[in-house]
């Protein structure tokens, strides 16, 4: 199949769900632009502060939920099922689930003060709900963030040139806020003031590399990024988090417009098989598994974390949501369709793939060889480590959203006013499990954990439509499906755990398992309560 062709199409088919689905969710959601935001009503200088201009929170958005997992994900799900369900999934999961799913969280969170979606709960559902949401939600973002350390840490040992890109990017974001907060310098001045510096930044790092010869480079390089993350978490986010997540998601938006650019000047055909079931020998059904390997990309509970935890707040218009909630989820569809498609056309079987994502290297060597190989015409020999530059720069941007995010619940949960105590707490629980290498015990079910957080977020959104008298089929079908779908991943876990002896992952699938059950009883409960008020109402 034409690469140019179906890129074309997936093009022409996110544009129209903008516009035109896009549309109809602002309705279903009552977007009023004139409506006072939580950014404004809630200021308080650090958390709740509104942005310059939508697109520098749009930049932080994008940033925060893109990370690894649009290219990750996408890669493993072509070298075990080919191209095209990865595609279809991408295309039909971003329009129809992702895009109301980020929307949703984020509109619900602003007509709440800014309040998560884990704290919604209590209004759309029950008290219990809430706190096991909370709980559940709180151990899943320790979980990210050490595990965000640690690949942050390993890509520093692994590509030394991506050292001073990565960390000059910092006090880069802190110059560039200032220059557009507190001088009031024209923004888009100041953003090509910031990336030529950027540039800069990515030369001086090819020609300067920082290897450590410390005995363990990585556990160096994790407890900076852990001090960083603290720092990051308590300083006002118009000083470091906006300006640096803005600049980050400039080099994902060349990133996305040279890999395209690629493309058109080799105009290659797609190679691998459309079509595939078999990896290793091992059968593995394409339901549920394919739909809890490609999250981000497609849905992401993670995704209603950001949007209800940072974005909210931050928010300047309402009238501005549907640019970054729904907007921002086409954007990483449009990563991860472009990933799919750059390692389709450059692996011309399955078994040179898998041999590439099953080894050492992983599914980030293949996405930069395969976009190091297309971009040789516009970056020469710069393609593949510019390609693992723009993964790190997302993977610290959703390192210190997810900080950030914890400190939040975490005050929330144990009832810490203290930001600089609770946020000691994240990072000391998460440095823990990241340099004990805990988490590696863990991270197996984190695909099955991030998917029922959606399906979780989606009841929860259901639940607030319908309390509203608001027609909920736009997220009750999308809801059963990833309750169906996380469930079955679930059991399918489960089973495989039994079999395997895997004592820890099989007490926490089960956990799961028992935590959607809960959620579920609970909203039925508060759907019937709200139904039968409806009927009083009518008699």
């Amino acid at each position: 199949m034409n690469s140019i062709f179906l890129l074309l199409l997936i093009f022409v088919s996110f544009s129209v769900a903008y516009l035109l689905y896009g549309r109809l969710l602002s309705k279903l959601f009552g977007v009023k632009k004139d409506r006072k935001t939580p950014a404004f009503t809630e200021y308080d200088g650090i958390d709740y502060v509104p942005v310059k201009h939508w697109t520098v929170l749009f930049g932080h958005h994008f940033a925060s939920i893109a990370g690894a997992a649009p290219i990750v994900g996408p890669v493993i799900a072509a070298s075990i099922w080919g191209w095209a369900p990865s595609i279809i999934w991408i295309v039909l999961g971003t329009i129809f689930l992702g895009g109301i799913h980020d929307y949703g969280a984020l509109m619900i969170s602003i007509k709440h003060k800014g309040a998560s979606i884990a704290d919604i709960a209590e209004h759309a559902i029950s008290k219990k709900a809430k706190l096991i949401f909370l709980i559940f939600v709180w151990l899943t973002l320790i979980l990210v963030i050490s595990v965000f350390v640690y690949l942050s840490a390993k890509t520093f040992v692994v590509s030394p040139k991506i050292v001073v890109p990565s960390l000059g990017l910092i006090p880069l974001a802190i110059f560039v806020g200032v220059l557009i907060y507190r001088l009031k310098v024209n923004q888009v001045l100041s953003t090509v003031i910031g990336l030529l510096i950027l540039l800069g930044l990515i030369i001086a790092g090819n020609y300067f590399p920082i290897s450590l010869s410390v005995g363990n480079a990585i556990k160096f390089w994790s407890v900076l990024l852990l001090i960083y993350s603290f720092f990051a978490s308590i300083t006002p986010v118009n000083i470091l988090l906006q300006p640096r997540d803005y600049l980050a998601s400039f080099l994902l938006f060349f990133g996305l417009l040279f890999g395209f650019v690629g493309l058109f000047l080799n105009a290659p055909k797609i190679a691998l098989p459309a079509w595939s079931n078999f990896t290793s020998g091992e059968f593995l059904p394409a339901w549920p598994v394919l739909f809890v390997t490609i999250a981000c990309g497609a849905i992401s509970g993670f995704h209603s974390l950001v949007a209800s935890g940072t974005t909210s707040k931050q928010l300047k218009s309402e009238g501005d949501a549907k640019k970054i909630g729904y907007g921002g989820m086409i954007g990483e569809g449009l990563l991860a369709s472009l990933t799919v498609i750059l390692i389709a056309c450059y692996f011309k079987d399955q078994s040179s793939l898998s041999a590439i994502v099953n080894s050492g290297k992983g599914p980030i060597e293949a996405f930069s060889m395969a976009y190091g190989s297309f971009t040789k015409k516009i970056l020469g020999s710069y393609g593949g480590l510019f390609a693992i530059i723009v993964l790190n720069a997302f993977i610290l941007t959703s390192l210190d959203t997810a900080t950030r995010i914890a400190r939040y619940l975490t005050q929330e949960l144990f009832k810490i006013k203290n930001r600089y105590s609770a946020t000691l707490l994240v990072v000391a629980v998460s440095g823990w499990l990241g340099l004990s290498g805990e988490w590696n015990e863990i991270w197996p079910i984190f695909g099955s954990a991030n998917q029922l957080i959606a399906a979780l977020a989606l009841i929860v959104i259901t639940n607030w439509l319908l309390s509203r008298r608001k027609r909920v089929l736009y997220t009750l079908l999308p809801m059963i499906f990833m309750l169906f779908t996380t469930v079955a991943a679930l059991i399918l876990k489960i089973i495989e755990y039994v079999k395997l002896g895997e004592v820890l992952l099989l007490a926490i699938s089960s956990i799961l398992l028992c935590l959607a059950f809960f959620v579920c009883f609970e909203a039925i409960i508060e759907t019937r309560r709200i139904m039968r008020k409806r009927l009083h109402l009518k008699i």
